[in-house]
């Protein structure tokens, strides 16, 4: 018998139901950008007649709202517990969208609903960061966090194949709405497995007393300097939290480089259209190969400093050594275009891009697993939904930046959006990294 046996692994369990629901959040979020062609297709042609500026309007305004209300979602969570601020959080986005289906072909509709659907969205990462905060000692919630947050790929790549599904089977004017209900409806059935499953630590009759000791490992020992211990661990305002530099660290982290997935998240089908003519039949499986890919940055990214304070090396230390090699690797997006040249590669051209951007997003996601654990390195359990509120607040606005630039450029300057485009997503991650490393200079020290 294994150790980890005697020990118990229900905090896996714990890990998987957080998996599920990120899964079903991005499966949910990711729809409109597969019906995107057919809502900006000409009314003369059967679609919506929106242009490239009115798509960006809808995805920024609801990235907005996912923005601010995820600042609110981490106080509310860190008050009334995990357990019930997931739930409704998910009921929420559940609900809107369903209702994104009857939001008919008005522009302002559809800005009003999905901004609505983004308030449920922004629940999400704050609860479940929370939840591996305390689940997991801090050795193992950068893979924890790198295991759920592999859900925004899987649920991206059931979308690239279940939403076109639903516009070839049913036909454009019907099958988006499908897709909308099906997707949204889904949620209702992980909101079963989460209130049998689930219970905080302490109240859990699945947990032996050894896994809970192991949880709780990090409680005896001394983090940091007394006085800033103590400080920490009161109850903690907005303004005080923008008091310490590790908040500033990650509020700049997440605001340079979370409007990078979202611009693959509503962008990416568009880009294949357009670079390379691609129809609804041809984007399900290149867009369905990057989000593969991606899960393994995802779990990679996690484990890499894990690896590193296995060896000796202090917490800190391996997660800025992680997220500074993850930080090179976007820096092949500014390949993209030059290998997606069809007059100088050919056939070869699409294959060359999409390996790109392959890259590219699985250094996302490595990238995202380590920063999002830096707040549970930092900061006391009863502050991490507050801070990682205002982290998803500031990539919220990132997020908008990036979506109205990309509608912008779409419309005044098609032919080189996408050059800017992949150049500013390319250079994101070493400014962020920098500009982190710069703010936490003296660290709190953790020992593990």
């Amino acid at each position: 018998m294994t150790n980890e046996t005697k020990v118990g692994n229900y905090r896996w369990v714990i890990a998987s139901l957080l998996l599920f629901s990120t899964t079903i959040n991005y499966m949910d979020r990711q729809v409109i950008s597969y019906v995107k062609d057919y809502f900006c297709t000409p009314i003369a042609k059967g679609g919506f007649g929106w242009t490239d500026n009115q798509y960006s309007y809808v995805t920024a305004c609801f990235t907005a709202f996912y923005a601010g209300i995820t600042v609110v979602a981490g106080l509310v969570i860190d008050k009334i517990g995990t357990k019930m601020g997931l739930a409704l959080s998910l009921i929420i986005w559940s609900t809107f969208g369903i209702l994104n289906a009857f939001a008919g072909s008005s522009v302002v509709v559809h800005t009003i609903v999905r901004s609505l659907f983004g308030i449920g969205e922004a629940g999400n990462f704050p609860a479940s960061i929370k939840t591996v905060a305390e689940w997991f000692p801090k050795k193992e919630r950068a893979l924890a966090t790198g295991i759920f947050n592999s859900g925004s790929n899987i649920g991206a790549m059931i979308a690239a194949l279940f939403v076109p599904w639903c516009l070839i089977h049913w036909g454009e004017a019907t099958g988006w709405k499908m897709a909308y209900i099906i997707t949204g409806a889904v949620g209702f059935l992980w909101l079963i497995f989460w209130f049998l499953l689930y219970n905080p630590p302490a109240k859990s009759k699945y947990l032996t007393k050894e896994e809970f000791d192991l949880i709780h490992e990090d409680d005896l020992v001394v983090h940091a300097a007394p006085s800033e211990d103590v400080a920490l661990h009161e109850n903690i305002s907005w303004g005080r939290l923008f008091r310490y530099p590790q908040t500033w660290a990650f509020f700049w982290g997440k605001f340079l480089t979370d409007g990078v997935w979202w611009f693959l998240l509503f962008w990416l089908p568009d880009y294949l259209k357009k670079q390379f003519g691609m129809d609804v039949h041809h984007i399900m499986w290149p867009t369905f190969t990057v989000y593969f890919i991606s899960i393994f940055g995802s779990t990679f990214g996690g484990n890499l400093p894990r690896m590193m304070i296995n060896r000796g090396t202090p917490v800190y230390k391996a997660r800025m050594r992680a997220m500074f090699i993850i930080a090179l690797f976007p820096l092949f997006l500014l390949l993209t275009q030059y290998f997606g040249n069809k007059a100088v590669f050919g056939d070869y051209a699409s294959i060359l891009a999409i390996a790109v951007i392959c890259i590219g997003a699985a250094a996302h996601q490595a990238w995202s697993a380590n920063l999002f654990t830096t707040v549970s390195d930092m900061f006391p359990k009863k502050a991490i939904g507050s801070v990682t509120g205002i982290g998803g607040m500031a990539g919220g606005i990132g997020g908008v930046l990036i979506q109205r630039l990309s509608g912008i450029l779409n419309t005044s300057y098609p032919k080189d959006a996408y050059l800017i485009m992949f150049t500013v997503c390319a250079l994101a991650y070493i400014i962020a990294w920098t500009i982190i490393r710069l703010l936490t200079l003296k660290p709190s020290k953790i020992a593990v």
